[in-house]
């Protein structure tokens, strides 16, 4: 029971906090009156972690489950 509810909960929890930090760069952009280049460079800049995070998911995936070439 636990494994199941660790199985569901870690993923919905992670892409609750990938959602919040998104909120927090527009805030951020928002607040120091970025504009459109600035608040485009911040979620770049900013958002590069969470992207390689979603990588490395995608990756480990695709190795555990025989994908890829």
């Amino acid at each position: 029971m636990q494994q199941t509810f660790e199985a569901w909960i870690t993923p919905i929890m992670i892409g609750g906090l990938m959602l919040f930090m998104c909120f927090i760069i527009w805030d951020l952009a928002r607040e120091s009156k970025a504009g459109r280049f600035g608040t485009i460079m911040l979620f770049v800049v900013l958002g590069a972690g969470m992207l390689g995070y979603i990588l490395k998911v995608v990756i480990t995936w695709m190795l555990e489950n025989g994908g890829g070439v």
